[in-house]
């Protein structure tokens, strides 16, 4: 399992009109604590640039993988390639922003890609990929096509999975109203 964290001081700044930068960076936390949670028993590799990041990581019993200056894609690579190296047939990303993450283990499929997609298709929340295939990550808007044709150049076939759970992600201030009208954020700016 893979699964890139930025600094909590420096997440999810699309939620400023929501939240303060104290607010931001607790749900941060607490969003990547549930998806390393969500792993269960599969091994844990957090790819980072922050120092507050590592030390979470470390004490949540991630391995981490130090990725200073290489950007989203280049981070989940390196986080790949060290899963591989770890001993690892396939490798599931995960993004750390999913509200509503739980039993990551039942995405890891046996062959190929399997994508699952945000809740608007666009993005990729959850992505595994056989480890040692060379796959190249192309996060950011349009990621989800993207993946897609990443799958087909390489000759993999892709299994994509719509997942309520998995599919919501934390962007926008309107991210914070889960399925069924709970409110996700607390401590909005008055």
């Amino acid at each position: 399992m893979v699964i890139p964290v930025k600094g909590f001081h420096a997440a999810k700044l699309r939620l400023a009109p929501a939240l303060s930068p104290e607010a931001r960076a607790v749900l941060a936390r607490q969003m990547a604590t549930l998806v390393v949670q969500a792993a269960g028993e599969l091994p844990v590799f957090v790819v980072c640039d922050d120092v507050v990041v590592r030390e979470w990581a470390t004490a949540a019993g991630a391995t981490v993988e130090w990725t200073p200056g290489l950007g989203l894609d280049g981070a989940v690579t390196a986080g790949v390639a060290a899963a591989a190296a770890a001993g690892a047939e396939r490798a599931v990303v995960a993004h750390a922003d999913l509200p509503l993450a739980t039993d990551l283990a039942r995405v890891v499929g046996r062959a190929g890609v399997v994508l699952v997609p945000d809740r608007r298709n666009d993005g990729t929340n959850v992505c595994a990929v056989p480890a040692h295939s060379g796959f190249r990550f192309g996060y950011g808007p349009g990621s989800f096509a993207r993946h897609q044709a990443e799958a087909r150049r390489l000759g993999l076939p892709v299994e994509i999975r719509a997942d309520v759970e998995l599919g919501w992600d934390v962007d926008v201030p309107d991210d914070l109203r889960l399925p069924g009208g709970a409110d996700l954020a607390v401590g909005r700016p008055g």
